[in-house]
C-alpha cells in the first residue's frame, strides 16, 4: 500500500481512478510551507539558513498525510514536473520527516500528463528528489525574499504611496513606463502616399502604390505636404499607365512550434483575449481533467508517440497531401535542459475540441486553440506565390507598384494561422496581370474613400466629387487617384501578449512566473490595463524613477538575465546556490545602506530631475516650462498626495493652487482645476487633484465661504471624461429621495467613506453601484432599509444566489452567494469564498465541489457517522480527519491559532514577482 501526494483534489480524484484501490491518493494543495513575511527569515548573518512556516490551512492536509502514512509504509510524491513541483515534494517530505520513520519509503515520480498511461509508467519508474532543482527553488525564493523585504521597507519611507518591489516585478514595470516615456516624447512626421485604382483590358481591378516620381523612387518623407500630394495626384493623372513588368516567385510557409508556456500566453491573448492569469488557470483545469499536458514548460519538442498520432490525425481528416514525408522536429531552445519538458498538446490527438464538450467557455476556447496549433505543427507547409506587378508611364517619370500573394496549396494553414500584434505582408489577392497591357485608372473609385476623408477632417457633407483637395485628402477629377494623409505612429503600448514576447527575448523571469507577475503589477496599481493595452499608474511610474536613480543596476536587464542564467546553473548542478545568495547580497546590502539618509524631499526632486524632459515639455513660445503659468513667478515641481498619486504643484502653494495631473501636460488640469463649466448661478465647477485623489468644486475660497463645496471623484470614475453633469449629481450629494412613508423622515442616497448608501434617520444601509445613488426611487430605497433591518446590522444587498450550481452529491442546493468580502459558494452551512481570478457567473459545479471539500464540507457530511472513528487511518484521511483525534494534540493547535492570523495580516505587504 501507498499513499500518493498531489497539488490539488481534482488531480487527486483523476489519479485515485486510474491507481486503483492499492493506493491512498492525498492533496496537498499547492504549497505546504512558505518563508514567514516578516525580517529575519532568510538569515543573512548565518549562510543564509531560511526559517519555514507551515501554513495554517496546510496544516490539517499534513495531519491527513501523517494519518494515512501509520498504516502505508511508502510515500510517493508526485507534484508537478516542474521546479515548483520538486520544491513541494521537498516541503512535504520536510514537514513530514516525523512521519518518515525508518523503514518507511519516500519517493519522488513525475508525469507530463494526467492520463492512465502516463501515471501507470510514472509509477514504475520511481526516483528521489532532484537536488539541485530544490537548490535552484531556494536561491530563487531567497533572492525574492531579500529584494522584497529589504526594498519594499526603503519604498514606504522614502516614496509615499509606494506599495512594494520586487526581483522581476520592477523590471516588469520598467518596461512598461519607459515604453510610455517613449510614446509622450514622440514627434509624430507627416507623410503621403498615393494610390491608383486601376483595371486590366479584361475589366478585372487592382490597386497599386505610387513608388516612383520624377524618375527617382520615392522614399516615405519623399512627399511631405498636400502641396506635394497634389502635384504627385496631377503627375499619375496626366500620363498613360501600362503594366511593365510581372514577377511571380514561389514561396512556402511552415507551421509554427506547438505551444510552450510564454506563447500559449501570447496567442491566448491575442485572440481570445486572456489575461495570462485567466489563461493559465484555465489551462491549469484542462490539465487536471486529463485533456492536456503539463502547462508550464519551455519545451517545444513532442513525444514521438504523440507525433505518430498527430499524424495519423491528420492523414485521417485531411488525406496524405497534408502531411510532409517526415515528422517535424522542433529544437527546444530552452536555457536549461532540466526544466524543458515536454510542450504543451492534447493527451489525446483524436480528441477534437467538438468531441469533448467543455461546457465552460474559456476551457473550449483554449482547448480548441491547442489542439489546433499541435495538429497544425505536424502539417505540410503552405505553398504560395508572391507576385509583383511594375506599372509606369512611357516617359518612366512615374511608376507604381501592386503585390499579393495567391496560395497554391493551403498546406496547416487549413487548420492555424498564428495571430499577429502588428500588420504583417502585404496578403491581397492579385488577378491575372499579364506584361505590356495598359493599366487603366478606375473611374470614381475612391470617391467614397474620399468623401469619409474629407467628413472626418471638416465635419463637411460631401454630395460628389467637385472640390479635389482637403486637409488630408487629394483625389483626381476622375477620382481614381487619391493620395491620403498619414503620421508616424509612436511604439504601440505593450498588451500581455508582447510583453511576455518581450520578457522572454530579454530572458527576464521565467515562463512560469509570467502570469503572477503581470497579476502583481496591476494588484499594486502601478499598471492598469485599458483595452488590454497595460498603462502605468502614477505610483508606478515613481517606483520606476526611483529604483532607476538609486538602484539602477537592480533593475537593468541584462542584470536581471544573468541571474536567471545563474539560476538555472544552480538547477543544472554547475553552480552553489549560496554562493549566488552570498554575492548578490554583498552588493544589494551595499546599495540599501546608502539610501538610510535620504530625505524625502531629496528622493523627490532625484525623480524630478530625472522626469523633467516628460513632466516639463518645450512650450510652443519658447518661455520656461517650469514656470507657472498661473502665478507666473512660482517654480513648477512634483509632488505626492498621501493616497500615493503624485501630480505638479506650484511652489507658492498656498498663495498659488495651481496643480495639474503628472502625465497630462498642461492641458490635463489648471490652477484651479481644468473648467468644466459653471451652474446655475454662473459659479465655475472645476475638476481638481487633492492629497486623497481627484475631486470636484463648485466655485473658489472666499472670506464669507472659506470652504466651497468639494465632492471626490468615486472609484472607477475618470477625470478625463468627467463632465459638467456628472459633477454637478456629485456636488448635489447628499440626495433627497423623498420623505419615508411611515414617519416622514427624509430619505437621502449619498457616497460616503464605505461606498454608496441609502439613509434614514440614523440608519444607514449600503447599495452596491454608485450610479444607483443618482437614479434610486422610494420604492427600491424601501427595500434596500427593510434588509438591512431584517438581517441586522451590517447587511444591506439582499441574499438572492448569482447562480444556482446543483445539487451536492451528500445532498442540498450549491449556490453562488455574494458577499460583504466577495461572493462565496454555499452549501448548507459551509460558506467557501471563491478565489479572485474566478468570476461568478462562471463557477462550475466541479470547481464548487473542491472549494467545499478544501473549507472541511466532506467532513461536515460525514460527523454524524459513527463508524467513521473506526475507519482505518487510510480511509479517514482523505475525509479530512474523520477519525477523532486526541485532545492533547488539539491543543496545541489552537494555542497556535492567534500567531496564525497575525503572520496573515501581514501577508498583503508581501511582495511578489
Amino acid at each position: 500500500m501507498a499513499v500518493v501526494v498531489v497539488e490539488s483534489p481534482a488531480k487527486a480524484k483523476t489519479i485515485n481512478k486510474y491507481l486503483g484501490s492499492d493506493y491512498t491518493v492525498l492533496a496537498s494543495y499547492g504549497h505546504v510551507r512558505d518563508l514567514p513575511p516578516k525580517d529575519g527569515s532568510v538569515d543573512t548573518d548565518n549562510d543564509f539558513e531560511m526559517t519555514w512556516e507551515v501554513a495554517a490551512d496546510s496544516k490539517k492536509h499534513i495531519r491527513a498525510i501523517a494519518e494515512a502514512l501509520k498504516t502505508d509504509d511508502t510515500l510517493i510524491l508526485a507534484t508537478d514536473p516542474d521546479r515548483e513541483g520538486e520544491a513541494i515534494s521537498w516541503h512535504l517530505q520536510e514537514a513530514l520527516a516525523s512521519s518518515i520513520k525508518k523503514g518507511k519509503k519516500v519517493s519522488r515520480v513525475t508525469f507530463n500528463a494526467i492520463t492512465k498511461d502516463a501515471v501507470t509508467q510514472a509509477m514504475k519508474n520511481p526516483r528521489e528528489i532532484d537536488t539541485p532543482l530544490v537548490e535552484a527553488y531556494l536561491a530563487r525564493r531567497a533572492l525574492d525574499y531579500l529584494v522584497g523585504f529589504t526594498l519594499s521597507p526603503v519604498l514606504w519611507r522614502k516614496l509615499p504611496g509606494a506599495k512594494s518591489a520586487g526581483r522581476v516585478q520592477s523590471v516588469c514595470l520598467r518596461l512598461i513606463v519607459e515604453r510610455e516615456l517613449e510614446i509622450e516624447a514622440f514627434d509624430a512626421r507627416e507623410y503621403w502616399t498615393v494610390s491608383a485604382a486601376l483595371t486590366t483590358p479584361r475589366g478585372q481591378e487592382y490597386e497599386a502604390r505610387l513608388t516612383i516620381l520624377g524618375g527617382k523612387k520615392l522614399d516615405k518623407f519623399d512627399i511631405p505636404t498636400v502641396e506635394a500630394a497634389d502635384l504627385a495626384v496631377q503627375a499619375v493623372t496626366s500620363r498613360t499607365l501600362s503594366v511593365q513588368s510581372v514577377e511571380s516567385k514561389p514561396a512556402a510557409r511552415n507551421p509554427h512550434p506547438p505551444f510552450m508556456t510564454s506563447t500559449l500566453q501570447q496567442e491566448a491573448s491575442r485572440k481570445l483575449g486572456m489575461g495570462a492569469k485567466q489563461c493559465m488557470s484555465t489551462a491549469q483545469r484542462l490539465y487536471e481533467a486529463g485533456h492536456i499536458t503539463y502547462m508550464r514548460t519551455d519545451g517545444i519538442d513532442m513525444a514521438p508517440e504523440a507525433v505518430t498520432a498527430a499524424r495519423a490525425e491528420i492523414t485521417r481528416r485531411f488525406g496524405a497531401p497534408y502531411i510532409p514525408d517526415t515528422p517535424r522536429i522542433y529544437k527546444n531552445k530552452a536555457k536549461n535542459a532540466q526544466e524543458a519538458h515536454e510542450c504543451i498538446r492534447p493527451t489525446d490527438m483524436a480528441a477534437a475540441p467538438e468531441s469533448l464538450r467543455l461546457t465552460e467557455k474559456d476551457q473550449a476556447n483554449l482547448y480548441d486553440l491547442i489542439w489546433k496549433r499541435t495538429i497544425a505543427s505536424q502539417m505540410s507547409a503552405a505553398r504560395l506565390e508572391r507576385t509583383t506587378v511594375d506599372v509606369g508611364s512611357a516617359d518612366g517619370q512615374v511608376g507604381l507598384r501592386a503585390t499579393g500573394q495567391v496560395v497554391m496549396f493551403d498546406g496547416f494553414l487549413k487548420v492555424y494561422d498564428e495571430g499577429r500584434d502588428d500588420e504583417g505582408e502585404d496578403d491581397a489577392r492579385l488577378p491575372q496581370i499579364m506584361q505590356g497591357e495598359a493599366a487603366t485608372p478606375r473611374a470614381g473609385a475612391f470617391k467614397a474613400a474620399f468623401a469619409k476623408s474629407r467628413n472626418a477632417d471638416q465635419g463637411a457633407v460631401l454630395d460628389s466629387v467637385s472640390d479635389t483637395r482637403h486637409a488630408a485628402a487629394v483625389i483626381s477629377p476622375n477620382a481614381a487617384i487619391l493620395a491620403s494623409q498619414s503620421f508616424t505612429q509612436p511604439p504601440p503600448r505593450y498588451t500581455e501578449a508582447t510583453l511576455v514576447k518581450r520578457m522572454e527575448e530579454l530572458g527576464i523571469g521565467r515562463p512560469s512566473t509570467y502570469a503572477s507577475v503581470l497579476s502583481t503589477i496591476q494588484d499594486r496599481e502601478y499598471v492598469r490595463k485599458d483595452k488590454n493595452r497595460l498603462i502605468p499608474e502614477d505610483k508606478g511610474r515613481l517606483v520606476t524613477a526611483f529604483l532607476t536613480n538609486f538602484f539602477r543596476r537592480y533593475v537593468e536587464y541584462d542584470f536581471t538575465a544573468d541571474l536567471e542564467t545563474q539560476l538555472d546553473d544552480v538547477s543544472a548542478g554547475e553552480r552553489d546556490y549560496k554562493e549566488v545568495l552570498s554575492r548578490f547580497w554583498r552588493d544589494f546590502s551595499a546599495a540599501i545602506a546608502e539610501t538610510a539618509d535620504l530625505r524625502i524631499t531629496e528622493v523627490l526632486d532625484k525623480i524630478d530631475e530625472f522626469l523633467s524632459p516628460h513632466l516639463y515639455p518645450l512650450r510652443a513660445d519658447g518661455s520656461d516650462p517650469r514656470v507657472c503659468p498661473t502665478c507666473g513667478n512660482g517654480r513648477l515641481h512634483l509632488k505626492t498626495a498621501r493616497s500615493g498619486s503624485a501630480f505638479i504643484g506650484c511652489g507658492n502653494y498656498p498663495e498659488c493652487r495651481y496643480t495639474r495631473p503628472l502625465s497630462g501636460g498642461e492641458d490635463g488640469g489648471s490652477a484651479d482645476g481644468r473648467i468644466l463649466g459653471v451652474d446655475a448661478a454662473g459659479l465655475q465647477i472645476s475638476l481638481r487633484a487633492g492629497r486623497f485623489g481627484p475631486y470636484v468644486q463648485r466655485g473658489e475660497a472666499t472670506e464669507e465661504q472659506p470652504k466651497p463645496d468639494r465632492a471626490s471623484l468615486p472609484k472607477g470614475w475618470g477625470g478625463d471624461s468627467l463632465t459638467l453633469e456628472r459633477a454637478l449629481d456629485l456636488l448635489g450629494l447628499p440626495r433627497l429621495i423623498g420623505p419615508h412613508p411611515e414617519d416622514s423622515q427624509p430619505v437621502e442616497a449619498g457616497i460616503g467613506r464605505y461606498g454608496p448608501y441609502i439613509k434614514h434617520g440614523s440608519v444607514y444601509a449600503n447599495i452596491p453601484e454608485v450610479e444607483e445613488v443618482f437614479i434610486i426611487g422610494m420604492n427600491r430605497a424601501m427595500e434596500v432599509l427593510a434588509q438591512k433591518a431584517s438581517r441586522g446590522r451590517g447587511a444591506s444587498a439582499p441574499a438572492e444566489p448569482i447562480k444556482a450550481l446543483g445539487a451536492h452529491p451528500d445532498g442540498g442546493e450549491i449556490q453562488v452567494m455574494p458577499g460583504r468580502y466577495g461572493p462565496y459558494v454555499k452549501w448548507e452551512k459551509v460558506n467557501a469564498t471563491l478565489p479572485k481570478d474566478i468570476a461568478p457567473e462562471d463557477v462550475t459545479l466541479e470547481q464548487a465541489l473542491e472549494l467545499i471539500a478544501a473549507k472541511g464540507g466532506a467532513k461536515k457530511k460525514a460527523a454524524p457517522k459513527a463508524a467513521a472513528k473506526k475507519a482505518p487511518a487510510k480511509k479517514a484521511a482523505p475525509t479530512k480527519k474523520a477519525a477523532a483525534k486526541p485532545a492533547a494534540a488539539a491543543k496545541p493547535a489552537a494555542a497556535k491559532k492567534p500567531a496564525a492570523k497575525a503572520a496573515t495580516a501581514k501577508k498583503p505587504a508581501k511582495p511578489k514577482d
